[in-house]
């Protein structure tokens, strides 16, 4: 059902897309998805959830092999901006999640996968030295919140590539700003 709804939802955004819609996609009945995600907004949920935790790992598996720190941010900055430009983020994570989910519940998605990530980084660049020592969480929610505008800036973009070109050009120079000067 949650691939069904990943479908539905990117096609149709959220407001388009009806229960009776999601059944007849999934060939299981309406009790089938309220006993599975509560209504059609748990099933959205879900899906955002998915969304985002295959985006984490992607970003995972781009910084893998970087041994400096700094180099896997800014893997890490490019991995997101690049996911910026799929269909279905766009749509379900950056458009609609907020505004169904509601503000507070969208957020903590954001942060249960991406904030943890940015909080690792930012610990690994002071502990090697690079990164001058600050409020950790204050800053990770900061660096969190400039991606994730980022990412809308991208996704209302007329022109989404030279959006996220200039993006990344945007968030290299607030990490450069947090490095030690050497």
């Amino acid at each position: 059902m949650i691939g069904a709804g990943r479908t539905l939802f990117t096609d149709r955004g959220y407001d388009g897309v009806t229960a009776e819609d999601l059944v007849a996609a999934t060939g299981l009945t309406r009790g089938a998805l309220h006993h599975q995600f509560g209504d059609k907004k748990g099933l959205f949920r879900e899906v955002h959830v998915a969304l985002e935790r295959e985006l984490m790992e992607q970003v995972e598996a781009a910084i893998a092999d970087e041994p400096t720190t700094v180099g896997r941010m800014m893997l890490a900055i490019g991995a997101v901006l690049d996911a910026c430009s799929r269909p279905e983020l766009v749509r379900i994570a950056l458009l609609d999640a907020p505004s169904v989910l509601g503000w507070q519940a969208w957020r903590a998605v954001e942060s249960e996968y991406g904030l943890q990530l940015v909080t690792d980084l930012l610990r690994a660049g002071v502990d090697e030295g690079v990164i001058a020592p600050g409020p950790g969480d204050t800053l990770a929610h900061i660096v969190l919140g400039s991606v994730i505008e980022c990412a809308l800036l991208i996704a209302h973009a007329d022109d989404p590539a030279a959006a996220r070109q200039e993006a990344e050009t945007s968030l290299g120079l607030l990490l450069n700003g947090l490095l030690v000067p050497t």
